[in-house]
């Protein structure tokens, strides 16, 4: 599906989301969501479920968008004592890159937020990035066969294209994602440039994506 069609039925879901959370209670600061990978309620009970997958436990160096939702993603990620590389705002500093070695002891949760990556790691152009095991992206919305909306930029499939292109990562790759029960939904329009996820968690379960079946 492509075209402005695509682009409109895919505004109308992320609006339609956006509102739905807000009016469910279950939209977390930052404020306003809208025009946000926005962040929820029980994300840190899906950054869990994340972290007992077997996807999760083989990692040895994560790949994570910098967005508010995912934080809890990305200190499980240094707690377990992974590599964490996430993209810096925007990209416009590309990437930051935090290894639990050079990390001092109890300060892994400040290290996940986007000030204190910046303080303890150090940051890199794309191509210099380090060989990726787990993928990790934010969205406003998602479908059971793991298509996904993020807010809007591109910046997601952005990142998942320059990794590709320097080699840190491949077809087979693991690409996960955190939610909300209430954002995942039965159909998300796409087009030949979307990167689906094979992982989705939410605050109650782990759904893999059934690609084979659309």
């Amino acid at each position: 599906m492509g075209g402005g069609s695509s682009k409109t039925s895919k505004d109308y879901i992320r609006n339609r989301i956006w509102h739905k959370m807000e009016k469910a209670g279950v939209a977390r600061p930052p404020f306003p969501i809208k025009g946000r990978i926005p962040n929820f309620v029980g994300a840190e009970k899906a950054a869990s479920l994340l972290s007992q997958t077997l996807e999760f436990r083989r990692a040895s160096i994560v790949f994570s968008n910098p967005d508010s939702p995912q934080k809890p993603v990305r200190e499980l990620v240094l707690r377990h004592g992974k590599t964490l590389v996430m993209a810096t705002p925007r990209l416009s500093k590309g990437f930051v890159v935090v290894e639990p070695r050079l990390l001092p002891r109890g300060k892994e949760a400040e290290a996940s937020t986007i000030r204190g990556a910046f303080a303890y790691g150090r940051t890199i152009d794309p191509s210099q990035s380090p060989p990726v095991d787990l993928f990790i992206a934010g969205s406003v919305a998602v479908d059971v066969h793991g298509y996904r909306l993020g807010k809007g930029t591109g910046y997601s499939d952005l990142e998942h294209h320059l990794l590709k292109e320097v080699g840190a990562i491949s077809e087979d790759t693991p690409k996960a994602t955190t939610v909300h029960d209430v954002q995942v939904v039965p159909y998300v329009p796409r087009d030949s440039w979307d990167i689906p996820v094979d992982i989705i968690a939410t605050p109650t379960k782990l759904i893999y994506a059934k690609r084979s079946v659309v």
